[in-house]
Formats: structure tokens, C-alpha cells, sequence
């Protein structure tokens, strides 16, 4: 493979617009502790074969026979792995040799149905180069396996079956895919599987108190007020003795109420309403720089105009809640502005937040100033009526002192009314802010948990939502070898062939622009949307049929069809760069060089305990390019010369010792 880091690049090309930042799932199913017993191994093995990665499988199968766990169905899964995705020409001289090994041991393995199935397997590949008439016991054999074991041979055989073999084979192949292709519901599950892992809910905590200083101030001002009064009734007291009692029976009436009504009016007055006030206030600040808060009001934009009320135009709710869907979002962009943090994850967030604005809208608890102007109306009237009626009294009051004292009496009554009014004042003021400081923290801590609660309701529902529809590995795989069938029939039906007239094929699957794609932890790359290319081989040259399909419905688009001969074919070369992925070239003798993107960069995209080579190679291994690229290269190199020592007909024996 030639590679090389010195070409040139994009530092930037896996931002392009229409590629959605990869989706890793937290799956433990593919991982394996260093301690794992080999049974634990094995199952993990099965698992990774099934899911498309034969390379890994392989790994842990040999590991675990290695450590003395064999059997029938071990070898058999091992067997299945080491010819998953490779054609006889891709073996090694130590795997044919391991496989004739393996061929051997088959008949100390007790009987049953994993021993019938290993035993096939050796046939199948014994009788490569047999002449059709020959290979009818096998294939009858092969047809009273259990339906789970043919189709796995079927399945990881693909490339090493050819010609006849496999034209008897096929249509049973096309029709199983035709019957799975859309099960497990695909169309409307999915979408799922490309969803970003929501993060969690959050909310902004209550203020803290700043009651503090007003409370350290209040007794004082208090005493001074009490002692001014008293002063100021005692003197009235002793002008007029039943006019003194009466005044101030009124005064505390009026007073009480002065104060009872006052803070009901002041309550109102600073109580927040989130349709005119944010919590957040929505400035930008350098942190903001990278995007992230106008994605977020971008999202609320959306959400909220999809959103609207019934009566409501969607560019008029969006004008009627603006001040609402700039507080919420300054609020989420504050909550959640961190570094892997994606506007997608709060996605579910942004769409409850805009939900629940239309069903208070309904229920008529969104905009509520009618009733809170009419409260503090009443309040207020009633507290301007108590301090009218209080400050009369107080006036009456130091007039009853002034009456029934000299000059010095007189002057010290209103020295007393003057402290009483300031002090009272002052007093009133401090006791009020301290009064509304603790109400807005229980108010505020009371709204924090009901909001907590909320969004802790509507994530668990959106987690376990994904959760049910999320498709697993063995779906997503099962679908796209489904399209791969059919696509690969197709091309035959066009071009009028049967695999006897194949000397060898390749699929290539590579991402197509845009999409979204997702993975599970130590797991390839899947993708919304692909470019399946295909090289048919024959004697007469390379059929090349290139189509991009949209995985979620597999439908398909831009079919492309290209025919030459061996010697067009003049170099192949692969470029690796740790910034941009993997591209594969290919020159034709006529034509200019062809750029085929066979895997984005994804480095910035890996959990701290992934390996990014391990990951990469995972990933080419699922999408064909390790086969496809030793085909084009042999063909490059050697031209027909390399199509005539791989014909199926001059394949080396595989004698089976059973």
C-alpha cells in the first residue's frame, strides 16, 4: 500500500457543511477485559463477525482456541472469520496453511450440528475448482443446515464462492435479502441509530441570597423607630390621654395593613415573568465567539415556529414569544457552552422547552400579566389607602403632643415625629427587602426543582424514546448486506452476467456527502448515506457501476457505469492523512486521475481508550477496501497477468483430510 502524509489538504475538511459530527454510542458489548476468559473472548468474537468486523472477530476467536477453548462451533465461527471479506487470492500462505490444519482436526470433534456445518465449509471450499455436476451433495447438504448456519456461510463465503457454486447459491441469496431488507420496521427506525446521545438536563440554580446586609441593618432602624414612637405617643399620651389611645389604635391598624399590602405590592412588582424578563440577560461575550449560542437560538427558532400554537401563524408565535426564546436561549447557551458539547445533544431540551411555551400558551399560563396587573392594582390601592391614613394619624398624633405642652414639649415631639419618619421608613425598606430577598430564593428554589423535574421527565422519555428505536449492530449490518445484494444483482441482470462468467468481484463502500453517521465504541463507521462502487472482473476487462444509496430508505441515485480494460488501469495509490482520512486514487491510461474519499478523519472523534489505528483499520475492513485495493493494485501491477494466475479455474487444490 503506498502512503503518504505529504499531500495536500484541507485542515478543515471534516467541518464541510452536510457532515454531521459522528454519533459514538456507549456500547460495552464489542469490548473485552485483557482477563476476559476465553469463552468471554469467543462471544465477543461472534459478536464482532456478525457485525461486519472479521478482522477483530478473527483476533478473538484464535485467541480463545489458543487458550484452550475448541470445539465444532468455535472452529466453525473461526473458519467464517477467516474468510469473511477475502477471496482465496487474499489468503496468505500461513492462513491456507492454518485452514488445511483446521481441516484436519475436524474429525476429532464430537458429532452434532456444528460438526456437519465445519465439515461443509471444508467442502465448499474443496470444490472451488469442481465442474457444476459434481457439487449437487454439497449443496443439498448445505441446504439442511439450520437457516442461522447457511445464511452465516452464505454471507462470509461470498468472495471465496465463485462460478457455478455460486450461481446455484445466488437466487436463494437475492431472495432472502429482498425479504429482510426493510424488516425490523428499517424505515422508521433508522433515524435513530444517527441520533446524538442527549446529555443530561440542566438548569440554572437560584441566586444566591443578598438579604444579609438588609437584616444586619434592620434592628437598629427598628429600635430607633420604636424608641421615636413611644417618645412621640408619650407625649401625646400626656396632652390627651383618649385621644393618644385612639391614634394609636389607628396607626397600628393602618400601619399593619401598610405593611401587609405594601409587600404584596412589592412581590408582584419584582417577581420575574419570563415573557419579559430573561433570567440570562442575552449578551454576547467572548466565549460566544465559536458559534455555538446563534446555533442554539437558531434551534429555538425552529423549533418554536414548528410549533405554534393552533391560531397562531408561525412567524407570528415566533414574534409573540421573542423575549421568551431570547431568555431561554441565553439560558441553555450558558448551561451547556462547553467544548464537545454540540447543539444536537440538547436538541431534545431546545423541543421541550418549545412544547412546553405552546401547551402553557393553551392552558393559559404562559403570559399571565392580566392577572398579576390586576393584584398589584389592588395592592397597591390598598397600601397608598393605609399610608394615607397612616400619615394623618401621625400628623393627628403630634398635634395631641403639641397641644398640651410649651415650646420644649413642642419641640420635642417633633423632633420625636421626624425620627419616627425616617426611621420608619428606613426600617420598613430594609425589612421589606429582606422579606422579598428570602420569598424570591424560595420562589426561585421551588421553580428550579420543578423545572429540574420537568426536564428530567421529558429526557429519561427522549433517552428511552432512542433507546427502543435504536437499531442494533447485527440490524444496521443485516441492511446493508441486504443492499449490497440486491445491488450487485442488479448489475449482473444489466450487464447479462452469471458469477461463471466473474473471475473475481469487489464492493467498495465509502461515505457519500451529506450525511450523518454514528458508530458503537470500538465499532466501524456507519453512515445515512453511501457510494457503493462495484468491480465486476471478467476475461474481457473491469465493469465499474458506482450509485449512492440513502441508508435510511434505500432508495438510490447517480448511477454511474464505466468500462476498460486491464491495461487502463495504470496505477492505484492510497493516501493517508491523520487530518482528512483516507483517498483512494486510480489513474486510467486515458483519463485523468479519479480521487475516491474512502474514509473521513475521525481522531477528534474517538473515546480516550480507542486506538485510532485500530479504529481506521476497523472501518476500511467493513467498508471492502483492504480486498479492493489488493485487487486494483494486482491488476495495475500485472495487468492480465495477475487476472490469468487468479482465475477460479487455476485455483490451488483445497484437499480436506475428512
Amino acid at each position: 500500500m503506498n502512503s503518504s502524509s505529504a499531500t495536500h489538504h484541507s485542515a478543515a475538511y471534516d467541518s464541510t457543511v452536510g457532515i454531521q459530527a459522528g454519533v459514538v454510542h456507549n456500547s460495552t458489548v464489542n469490548f473485552v477485559h485483557p482477563d476476559a476468559s476465553p469463552q468471554e473472548k469467543y462471544a465477543v468474537g461472534v459478536r464482532l463477525l456478525n457485525d461486519g468486523i472479521s478482522g477483530r472477530a478473527r483476533e478473538m476467536i484464535t485467541d480463545a482456541i489458543a487458550r484452550g477453548h475448541d470445539s465444532a462451533e468455535v472452529r466453525f465461527h473461526w473458519v467464517l472469520a477467516m474468510l469473511s471479506g477475502r477471496a482465496y487470492h487474499d489468503l496468505s500462505a500461513e492462513d491456507i496453511q492454518q485452514l488445511h490444519h483446521a481441516s484436519r482436526r475436524v474429525r476429532n470433534y464430537s458429532e452434532g450440528v456444528w460438526k456437519d456445518a465445519l465439515r461443509i465449509t471444508f467442502e465448499l471450499l474443496s470444490m472451488l475448482r469442481t465442474a457444476d455436476g459434481d457439487t449437487g451433495r454439497v449443496l443439498e447438504r448445505l441446504r439442511a443446515l439450520s437457516p442461522h448456519q447457511r445464511e452465516a456461510m452464505l454471507r462470509h463465503l461470498d468472495l471465496v464462492l465463485t462460478g457455478g457454486l455460486k450461481d446455484s447459491l445466488w437466487a436463494e441469496g437475492r431472495e432472502r435479502a429482498e425479504a429482510d431488507r426493510f424488516g425490523n420496521d428499517r424505515v422508521h427506525r433508522i433515524w435513530a441509530y444517527f441520533e446524538p446521545v442527549p446529555i443530561g438536563p440542566r438548569a440554572l440554580p437560584p441566586r444566591p441570597s443578598t438579604a444579609a446586609a438588609a437584616q444586619a441593618a434592620f434592628p437598629s432602624r427598628a429600635r430607633l423607630f420604636a424608641v421615636g414612637s413611644a417618645l412621640l405617643w408619650l407625649t401625646a399620651l400626656v396632652a390627651d390621654p383618649g385621644a393618644a389611645v385612639i391614634e394609636l389604635l389607628v396607626a397600628l391598624g393602618a400601619g399593619l395593613a401598610a405593611v401587609h399590602f405594601g409587600r404584596r405590592w412589592s412581590s408582584q412588582d419584582h417577581r420575574p415573568n419570563p415573557m419579559t424578563e430573561p433570567r440570562v440577560p442575552p449578551t454576547r461575550d467572548p466565549a460566544a465567539g465559536d458559534g455555538f449560542t446563534d446555533r442554539v437560538r437558531q434551534s429555538f427558532d425552529q423549533h418554536f415556529a414548528s410549533r405554534a400554537p393552533q391560531g397562531f401563524a408561525p412567524h407570528a408565535w415566533l414574534g409573540h414569544t421573542a423575549d421568551l426564546r431570547s431568555s431561554l436561549a441565553a439560558e441553555i447557551a450558558l448551561l451547556y457552552r462547553e467544548s464537545r458539547v454540540g447543539v444536537e445533544r440538547v436538541e431534545w431540551l431546545i423541543r421541550f422547552l418549545a412544547e412546553d411555551a405552546r401547551d402553557r400558551h393553551d392552558n393559559g399560563t404562559l403570559l399571565d400579566d392580566r392577572h398579576r396587573d390586576q393584584t398589584a392594582a389592588t395592592a397597591k390601592a390598598l397600601s397608598v389607602t393605609a399610608l394615607i391614613a397612616l400619615g394623618i394619624t401621625a400628623l393627628t398624633m403630634l398635634g395631641t403632643a403639641a397641644s398640651g405642652t410649651g415650646s420644649p414639649g413642642t419641640l420635642l415631639a417633633v423632633l420625636a415625629a421626624a425620627g419616627v419618619v425616617w426611621s420608619g421608613r428606613a426600617a420598613a425598606s430594609t425589612w421589606l427587602e429582606a422579606r422579598l430577598e428570602e420569598h424570591r430564593v424560595v420562589r426561585d428554589t421551588q421553580e428550579y426543582h420543578e423545572r429540574m423535574t420537568a426536564r428530567q421527565i421529558a429526557y429519561q422519555n427522549w433517552k428511552s424514546h432512542l433507546d427502543a428505536m435504536r437499531p442494533s449492530e447485527l440490524e444496521m449490518e443485516t441492511w446493508l448486506n441486504c443492499d449490497k445484494t440486491l445491488f450487485i444483482d442488479e448489475a449482473l441482470r444489466h450487464y447479462q452476467l452469471t458469477w461463471r462468467d466473474l473471475i473475481t468481484h469487489t464492493l467498495l463502500i465509502t461515505p457519500a456527502r451529506p450525511y450523518k453517521r454514528g458508530r458503537t465504541k470500538r465499532g466501524p463507521w456507519r453512515y445515512s448515506r453511501y457510494s457503493f462502487r462495484l468491480f465486476l472482473v471478467t476475461q474481457d476487462g473491469v465493469r465499474e457501476i458506482s450509485s449512492e444509496f440513502d441508508f435510511t430508505d434505500a432508495s438510490r441515485g447517480n448511477l454511474q457505469r464505466i468500462n476498460y480494460r486491464f491495461e487502463a488501469l495504470s496505477s492505484v495509490q492510497v493516501t493517508e492523512d491523520t487530518r482528512t482520512g483516507y483517498d483512494l486514487e486510480l489513474v486510467l491510461t486515458n483519463g485523468p486521475a479519479r480521487n475516491i474519499r474512502v474514509k473521513d478523519a475521525d481522531s477528534h472523534q474517538l473515546a480516550p481508550e480507542e486506538n485510532a489505528q485500530e479504529i481506521a483499520e476497523i472501518s476500511l475492513d467493513a467498508a471492502g477496501f483492504i480486498h479492493t485495493f489488493r485487487l486494483l493494485e494486482g491488476i495495475a501491477a500485472d495487468g492480465k497477468g495477475w487476472i490469468e494466475r487468479n482465475d477460479p479455474n487455476n485455483l490451488p487444490s483445497f484437499d480436506t483430510a475428512d
